[in-house]
């Protein structure tokens, strides 16, 4: 029998990997258009939501867009259908089709835009090129009976708990007895009502950070066979992990700028890039940022980078970069498609098991650009 989702199952999902919380306060991230309160067999992954994508998705039945960029990004006054952006809401509405947006919370996400970015070039030990701050942590701890202790803990680090740098699935647990009466109206997993039961326990605690501890804490309840789930919550003095946009690091195999070009062309699947600096230069550190990324061109040169890749930059702030010795490469801001690869094989691996979703990839054209 196949399992039904509806979007918020999926949504609540996939803010385990890409929370809101991590947008920037000006982003307008979520949903967009439509309801979560729906069920869902088809989900579409795009760049953009223009009309030829939302064309697209009524053809294929879709139920559910993930956009990174958001469709309701400026505010709209009014809907007016004789307008591009309100003939796409009408057909949304029309063909009960929902859209969510994770926009620079999936810049920002471990394994996100910017990582994506890095890893198809072979960037390494990369950190936050703009750091936002860190993601404060807090102490989980709960009693589970002993025969599920294993089950449990695999769900939470799954989730995203017990992460220590490299190091998942990190815990300290205690044997103990935990004691309850179950009272009239419960239905409990052991013992009877009336009864005080005592039962050989695990005490589990590990570390989360607290945007994922929602996540977290429904993964706990699922995986815990009480009715009621015993657990604690505690706020950490510890540092997390820093977090921000765009990133930093060192290419795996030092190159001349040249080569590097030739590489972003064939990893980021375009045909062209708008390139400053000594072409035969050797460049071993990296800045990177998906999207419009100039206005940080000097942090880009203060982290030490060698060269700068980022979209959208004009004349004078390129003139600004040269004069500085940044190198500079852009791809365009299109160049973002990277990480739908990403967001449906995160989707496939976390909501997909049993293959009862249809969950693609949109080939629809949204590069406004042609190079002549």
């Amino acid at each position: 029998m196949n399992r039904t989702y509806t979007a918020q199952d999926i949504i609540r999902e996939f803010e385990k990997w890409s929370p809101k919380g991590l947008a920037f306060e000006w982003d307008n991230v979520g949903l967009q258009v439509g309801t979560l309160n729906k069920q869902v067999k088809n989900i579409m992954v795009t760049l953009d939501v223009l009309e030829n994508v939302v064309d697209e998705a009524i053809e294929k039945e879709v139920d559910l867009i993930i956009a990174h960029h958001p469709l309701l990004f400026v505010k709209l006054n009014q809907i007016n259908l004789d307008t591009p952006k309100g003939r796409i809401v009408q057909k949304l509405i029309k063909n009960d089709i929902t859209v969510y947006a994770a926009h620079t919370n999936l810049d920002i996400a471990k394994g996100g835009v910017n990582d994506v970015m890095a890893e198809l070039i072979g960037v390494t030990s990369s950190r936050p090129l703009i750091e936002t701050g860190s993601d404060s942590l807090v102490k989980l701890t709960v009693f589970v009976p002993v025969n599920h202790a294993d089950e449990l803990r695999n769900a939470i680090s799954e989730a995203g708990a017990g992460h220590i740098g490299n190091y998942s699935h990190c815990t300290y647990q205690l044997s103990g007895q935990g004691t309850f009466k179950p009272e009239e109206g419960t239905n409990p997993y052991l013992g009877e009502q009336g009864k005080l039961e005592i039962v050989d326990e695990k005490r589990i605690e590990t570390i989360v950070p607290k945007s994922r501890l929602s996540g977290v804490l429904k993964a706990m309840e699922e995986a815990h066979p009480y009715e009621e789930v015993a657990y604690d919550v505690y706020p950490l003095l510890n540092e997390g992990e820093p977090v921000g946009a765009g990133r930093v690091g060192e290419l795996k195999n030092p190159m001349v700028l040249r080569e590097l070009v030739e590489l972003i062309k064939r990893e980021y699947s375009v045909p062209h890039v708008r390139v400053s600096g000594n072409m035969d230069k050797k460049v071993k550190k990296v800045a990177l940022l998906g999207g419009s990324g100039e206005k940080y061109i000097h942090k880009a040169k203060r982290s030490g980078a060698d060269v700068y890749i980022t979209g959208d930059m004009t004349f004078h702030m390129t003139q600004d970069a040269m004069e500085m010795g940044l190198s500079l490469i852009d791809p365009g801001h299109h160049v973002e498609k990277v990480v739908c690869p990403k967001v449906k094989q995160y989707l496939e691996e976390t909501c997909n098991k049993e293959r009862d979703l249809n969950i693609f990839v949109s080939e629809a054209n949204t590069e406004p650009f042609t190079v002549v």
